[in-house]
């Protein structure tokens, strides 16, 4: 879903949501067996059936027409970031309408838009200079403050969920001494499929490598991230993923070992296709 979000906007050189939609509609039935949720599998079948003609009603009626909360629009948005990176209302617009696809429960939404920020201000740091780990959660906390206050005109005080959770990682990344344990880390962020219990376990993983952790052998910070975001158990290939987007967006292709690629699948069509990613942005 990654590839078909950087291909639809390379093709369509903006954000295309029927494009999209097909796309991601197309890939799930050429591949269906990678481990597609059940859920996102009911909202293929309603595309399909009503011809694209409404994208985003299906994603609507899931879960009691409360929408899923999940983290699966977060997992896919990198390319957003990276296409966006010039423009940052553009960025939170384009990950709305990209991520209502499939999800359209606000804490889902909030998710991705969080995930595409997180991966957005890794891009434009430099990597040769040291992250200041605070500011860079602060920076987040200020962004998500905006994104989650009110926006019906009510005056009504709501949840700042996401606001909660990268609080929380501002107070765990600056304990002493080698860190929180893992279980500590799970109690507090979580490991789950759900996109408030896994974003933010997502960036603190990536905060955290920024310093050797004791039991993951490796000196290579991009590498660390990942590693130590599958340690942390539960959904290990999304949180993963999302850490290593992060991570990659900061530390850019260099610190990506090619031995480690050798192993990520269709790693040199994704490289091709970053390439006609930076073209499209190039010419906007």
């Amino acid at each position: 879903m990654t590839y078909s979000l950087a291909e639809s906007l390379v093709k369509a050189k903006d954000l295309d949501v029927i494009d999209l939609a097909k796309r991601f509609v197309k890939s799930y039935y050429l591949e269906p067996n990678r481990g597609y949720g059940p859920g996102v599998v009911t909202v293929f079948e309603k595309l399909r059936g009503n011809r694209f003609a409404d994208v985003v009603g299906p994603a609507k009626e899931q879960f009691n027409g409360q929408g899923s909360l999940g983290n699966g629009g977060a997992m896919r948005i990198a390319p957003a970031a990276l296409f966006c990176y010039q423009n940052y209302d553009k960025l939170l617009e384009t990950v709305r309408k990209a991520t209502q696809i499939t999800h359209t429960h606000k804490v889902g939404m909030d998710g991705a838009i969080l995930q595409a920020v997180a991966v957005h201000q890794s891009l434009l740091l430099n990597p040769k200079e040291k992250l200041i780990v605070t500011n860079f959660i602060d920076d987040l906390i200020d962004k998500m403050d905006k994104v989650e206050k009110d926006e019906d005109g009510l005056g009504i005080s709501e949840p700042q969920p996401y606001k909660i959770q990268l609080s929380k990682i501002k107070s765990l990344i600056s304990e002493d001494g080698e860190g929180p344990h893992a279980e500590k880390i799970v109690q507090e962020l979580g490991n789950s499929i759900t996109a408030l219990y896994s974003v933010p376990t997502a960036i603190f993983c990536f905060l955290r490598a920024q310093k050797p952790i004791t039991g993951i052998e490796t000196d290579n910070p991009f590498r660390r991230a990942i590693q130590y975001a599958i340690s942390l158990g539960g959904d290990t290939d999304t949180i993963g993923s999302m850490t290593g987007a992060i991570a990659g967006a900061f530390y850019g292709e260099e610190k990506i070992n090619s031995n480690l690629l050798q192993h990520c699948e269709a790693s040199e069509e994704f490289a091709t296709l970053a390439n006609q990613l930076f073209d499209a942005v190039a010419v906007q």
